[in-house]
């Protein structure tokens, strides 16, 4: 596959990922699918906005930018027809590595949420009552959380979703690093555009 047409099919699989994402952090803002009374009352990592500006706004300009590479004009420079899509290419692998960063910061919040669990009432004050991802394996202890309803079940699935999506995202990312080093050496497998 061309190095350009590969890049449109990581861009086209990065889109709908970023806009998941974007959405799972922005029901983290709803415990247990409820308004809360109190902004103090919601998960701390929910405020770092790891799905929204992570993998969701730093994901779509590298989406944008591999979408573009196969439609990408190849007239070149300096009498060199293959000189524009290489340059095109090289910049995706920037473009790629903020990819890897935002993913990677939505990775690591989404696993320290999971790691130290929901804040919730637990009958005398609104607290973390979880330590060290104790309640992953014990379920009784979801008990401990009055309110909001459901609230541990609730992030446990947001967060593990923001985990394995944006795990995927920074997949997809190096991919297109490796990509674009291939781009930048040795071209896309044809020239288009007004070269003919």
């Amino acid at each position: 596959m061309c190095t350009g047409g590969c890049a449109k099919c990581l861009g086209t699989t990065l889109i709908p990922l970023a806009v998941l994402c974007t959405l799972a952090n922005i029901l983290l803002f709803f415990p247990g699918g409820k308004v809360v009374e109190n902004n103090l009352h919601i998960t701390d990592e929910v405020w770092y906005f790891g799905g929204i500006l992570g993998s969701g706004v730093l994901m779509i300009f590298p989406a944008l930018v591999f979408l573009g590479l196969k439609n990408n004009d190849c007239c070149g420079c300096c009498g060199n027809e293959s000189c524009g899509k290489r340059f095109a290419m090289f910049s995706s692998i920037i473009f790629a590595a903020v990819g890897v960063l935002g993913a990677g910061y939505c990775f690591v919040l989404s696993a320290v949420a999971l790691n130290r669990g929901p804040k919730c009432y637990t009958g005398t004050e609104w607290t973390y009552p979880f330590q060290d991802g104790n309640y992953l394996a014990n379920h009784t202890l979801w008990n401990m959380c009055q309110s909001p309803e459901n609230i541990v079940p609730w992030n446990l699935t947001l967060f593990s979703l923001l985990l394995v999506m944006s795990g995927i995202q920074a997949v997809l990312c190096g991919i297109q690093v490796v990509n674009g080093l291939f781009g930048t050496i040795c071209g896309d497998c044809k020239c288009c555009g007004c070269c003919g």
